[in-house]
């Protein structure tokens, strides 16, 4: 064989690119996206403030906020409100997605139960939030219970259309190649139902999750103490614009991450996807 160095012909050799370089920077690339559009706005409002565009006694301007949220974070206030709000909230949800997920995935299933169970289901999906405020309070009181399951309540309709839709939806020819090759039921559907529902699944349990962050502010006015919901009453009863804008703020801050965070963790079970995804 002839060696291509001998011949005169040069090789070019690829520099194996930095995996973990190239994975951060673009990470710095996508978090500075996402962060550009939030940054101009704070911006703009400090200078719309400043001009007298907006009254800076009740739209108080980012730099006065970021001083509440400051003051309220060296006191300890802040994070025990986000701690006790998040525990209700993940409490709510794990209730709330859980009973979702059965309930969505036997109406889904089962065309029986579907008729008998659903139309009760989508007529309840109908009543306010609020409405359930007064019923919750008698029959679990103004303390935890009654607020976890107000939470409850607002993810497990999103989670159960979610579940019994993407089922629903299966295309029918992959359940019938699954049938010509045998598979029992439950394999069925181990190896087609749930790669075929679980994408669907995933955009309904971010859906439950955003309205948890809703209905914890609801639950929170029924008599609470401790919580972002409670900053957002006290500030509203003692007339402070910043400590409700620091409230509002934090509530976008934590339920941006705990999405991202819900996102990352059912990312690995989605690789298998061959799906449009714009970049850039």
């Amino acid at each position: 064989m002839t060696d291509l160095a001998e011949t005169g012909i040069k090789t070019e050799t690829e520099t194996p690119r930095p995996v973990a370089a190239s994975t951060f920077y673009g990470l710095g690339a996508r978090m500075a996206v996402a962060i550009l559009l939030p940054a101009l706005g704070l911006v703009f409002w400090e200078i719309a403030v400043a001009a007298g565009w907006f009254s800076g006694r009740l739209m108080p301007p980012p730099s006065r906020v970021a001083a509440t949220l400051w003051a309220l974070w060296k006191s300890g206030e802040l994070p025990n409100h986000i701690v006790i709000t998040s525990i209700r909230v993940f409490l709510g949800f794990v209730i709330g997605a859980a009973t979702a997920t059965i309930a969505g995935a036997v109406t889904g299933y089962f065309g029986l139960a579907r008729r008998l169970i659903d139309p009760s289901l989508q007529a309840l999906r109908s009543i306010p939030s609020i409405a359930w405020v007064p019923l919750f309070i008698l029959w679990f009181g103004i303390f935890e219970a009654s607020k976890v399951a107000l939470i409850a309540v607002g993810v497990f309709f999103p989670v159960y259309l979610g579940v019994s839709g993407a089922i629903l939806s299966v295309d029918r020819k992959i359940v019938e190649v699954g049938r010509i090759f045998r598979l029992s039921g439950f394999a069925l559907v181990r190896r087609v139902m749930l790669p075929a529902v679980f994408p669907a699944y995933v955009t309904a349990l971010r859906s439950g999750l955003g309205l948890g962050w809703m209905f914890v502010v609801a639950a929170e006015f029924m008599g609470a103490s401790e919580g972002l919901g409670y900053l957002l009453v006290d500030g509203q009863q003692l007339g402070k614009p910043d400590q409700i804008m620091a409230a509002i703020i934090t509530f976008a801050v934590i339920g941006k991450l705990t999405d991202s965070l819900l996102l990352a963790a059912t990312t690995p079970f989605l690789t298998w996807q061959d799906s449009y995804r714009r970049e850039g």
